[in-house]
């Protein structure tokens, strides 16, 4: 039998050949003038060999609880992770109006913003503004109907975007253009693409009957002749955008004509979460059914469901983890999924059977697991170590890892 001490062993022998295998190419480059095309494709190879030693075993035999950040006195509804300057910061907001950033190595609030009057949904750092102007800008939206941009350093709004004429309960930021175009959904059933670069709405996207709870972008896509992931045109490239809602529906939209082209039914209740896979074939969701759920978008159907939680799920996510599955021979990735009934749950994609792994949050009175988070964390041993965020209703953010 494999002991813990020999998973970790395997783990840290595959760090260190993987940084073999960057050196290596880096030679390679050097004496051969290797063509960028095909050190793209080459990257791949890597990119999928570093994601295979993240076994799941390791994580979930030797995980505990590492950290608690305690400020917030109300629901923590979002949670994001970023590093500037070698600086790993969590922001949070929470239903007792306030926004507070986290330092994670010195386990410390640095930041709070508590001059908004209403209630947090969402939060997310700008990776655009970072990457365009070095700044460290938090993008937050609330019951205000307005979303907002707060520079953290200076501790000063930056910008307003108005436009939903109801409470927005989701942003997320595109995953090309390095962050560039903003997605929003909102209690006025409608979704709204927006260009950070000029804070202009670009398109509205009409068609669920009920509040729009959650969103996502198609991940980023490695085509050889797709300058564009650089450039500020965002039609052409085939990126969609897919929505939840309480209308039980999940929807598929494009974004260069701003027009439905997929719709899944078979959730029972309200959608909380909907998740892109790493391709823009598969979409992992949430219900307040207490199921999970996996679509595949070729085939316009539903693949797998995952049962097991006793009350609503709240948040879904894809894990950087991959467990062995006997019954195929070979490595499936991990999903995990939060729940109103305390519990982050663990799933072989693969496999609809009982979940990998539980994890139980606080065990105060009527606490829910609202949001959750993969961290790269710096290790002592390897580049960095996967933690797992989530933040609570009890006010609790909590961190998971070895």
């Amino acid at each position: 039998m494999t002991t813990l001490a020999n998973e970790k062993q395997i783990l840290m022998l595959s760090l260190f050949e993987e940084k073999e295998i960057k050196i290596i190419i880096q030679h390679w480059i050097r004496i051969l003038h290797v063509k960028f095309g095909w050190l793209q494709d080459f990257d791949k190879i890597v990119v999928n060999y570093v994601t295979i030693i993240f076994m799941f075993d390791v994580f979930h035999l030797s995980s505990k609880l590492l950290k608690t950040f305690i400020g917030h006195t109300d629901d923590v509804c979002g949670i994001d992770y970023s590093a500037f300057d070698d600086n790993q910061m969590i922001c949070s907001g929470s239903i007792d109006k306030t926004i507070r950033v986290w330092d994670v190595n010195k386990n410390k609030q640095i930041r709070l913003f508590n001059e908004h009057l209403y209630a947090v949904y969402c939060v997310k750092f700008s990776q655009y503004h970072q990457h365009k102007n070095s700044n460290n800008v938090i993008c937050y939206s609330s019951l205000d109907t307005a979303i907002h941009f707060w520079d953290i350093n200076d501790n000063k709004q930056l910008q307003i975007l108005n436009g939903h004429t109801n409470w927005i309960s989701c942003i997320e930021f595109s995953t090309f253009n390095s962050g560039r175009y903003l997605c929003s959904g909102s209690n006025d059933d409608s979704i709204r693409l927006w260009d950070i670069e000029t804070f202009e709405s670009l398109h509205v996207f009409n068609g669920h009957t009920n509040t729009v709870r959650c969103v996502d972008f198609s991940k980023l896509q490695n085509n050889n002749n797709n300058k564009s992931n650089d450039i500020g045109v965002i039609g052409g490239n085939g990126y969609t955008i897919c929505s939840g809602s309480f209308d039980k529906t999940i929807r598929v939209w494009d974004i260069e004509t701003a027009k439905q082209f997929i719709i899944f039914k078979g959730h029972e209740d309200s959608l909380y979460s909907v998740k892109y896979g790493s391709n823009k074939n598969t979409i992992l969701s949430g219900s307040i059914d207490k199921s999970v759920r996996l679509w595949d978008i070729r085939f316009n159907q539903q693949i797998q469901i995952f049962h097991g939680h006793t009350r609503g799920i709240t948040c879904v996510e894809y894990s950087p983890f991959v467990v062995n599955n006997i019954e195929i021979g070979d490595n499936s990735n991990v999903i995990c999924s939060g729940s109103f009934d305390n519990t982050i749950r663990f799933w072989d994609i693969r496999s609809n059977k009982k979940e990998l792994y539980i994890i139980k949050g606080n065990e105060k009175e009527n606490c829910g697991i609202l949001c959750i988070k993969f961290l790269q964390i710096k290790s002592s041993y390897s580049d960095f170590d996967i933690n797992m965020c989530y933040g609570s209703s009890n006010g609790y953010i909590c961190i998971w890892g070895n």
